[in-house]
Parts: C-alpha cells; sequence; structure tokens
C-alpha cells in the first residue's frame, strides 16, 4: 500500500493519540475512527487503513510467542516472561506453544524480533554452510 507524507503522518498521529498511561486504550481508538468518518478528511479511507496496520503493529510488539520442544518448566517460563517484559514493557502477553519440529531448544518471536536457538534453526545453518 503506497501511502502519501500527509496520510502517513495524520496516522501516526492518531497511533500516539491512542494510548493512555503508556497502552493502548481501545475506548480511545473508537472515538478516534468515529470522529475521523464524521469529518471525513481527504484520503480519510487509506487513513483508516494505515492507522489500522499501525494498530496490528503494536499490538504484535505487545505480544510474544514461545515456541519450545517440549514443555517447559513452570520456573522457566516465569523467568522468560519477566526477561522479555523487562526488555519490551510490562503489558507485554506470552503465549507458550510447544512445536516437536523444532527438535530442541525454543524460538521467540515479539512482534518483528524473532530469536531462534532452536536444534533445527542450528542444523539448518550448518548445511548451508557445507
Amino acid at each position: 500500500m503506497k501511502i502519501n507524507k500527509e496520510t502517513r503522518q495524520l496516522s501516526k498521529g492518531l497511533l500516539r493519540a491512542s494510548f493512555t498511561n503508556g497502552q493502548l486504550d481501545s475506548r480511545r481508538i473508537a472515538s478516534l475512527v468515529i470522529s475521523l468518518i464524521k469529518k471525513k478528511p481527504r484520503n480519510y479511507i487509506k487513513v483508516l487503513e494505515s492507522y489500522k496496520r499501525l494498530l496490528r503493529l503494536e499490538v504484535e510488539k505487545r505480544s510474544a510467542t514461545i515456541e519450545t520442544a517440549t514443555e517447559l518448566a513452570p520456573e522457566s517460563s516465569v523467568q522468560i516472561v519477566a526477561n522479555l517484559k523487562r526488555t519490551y514493557g510490562s503489558d507485554l502477553t506470552a503465549r507458550f506453544v510447544v512445536n516437536k519440529e523444532l527438535l530442541g531448544g525454543m524460538r521467540i518471536r515479539v512482534g518483528s524480533d524473532v530469536w531462534d536457538s532452536s536444534v533445527r534453526n542450528r542444523l539448518h545453518r550448518l548445511q548451508q554452510q557445507l
């Protein structure tokens, strides 16, 4: 989607206005969207599309998916989540998934950041080097 500078700036301004005390506020988001629809500025549909994309990316940044080959011990899970919250903020939500294809290790995804220390990834990198 190609958007112009004005549309990008307006959608970023809407995103900044969507926060209350550092967290996304769904009521505020709804009121911003309603207000924008009522005013109908030029290219408001593209602004809404861009705003929706920015909101989706913001929500993804605040959720973590931790994939492991086996079930983790509760102490390990708590420690991993605590470390991630220290880096990404206290409003981070974590979801643990068991993925037998990893063979061992884990893969952590927070937004667009990925840490892959799985055995499968290491074998794949080794295969590429040979």
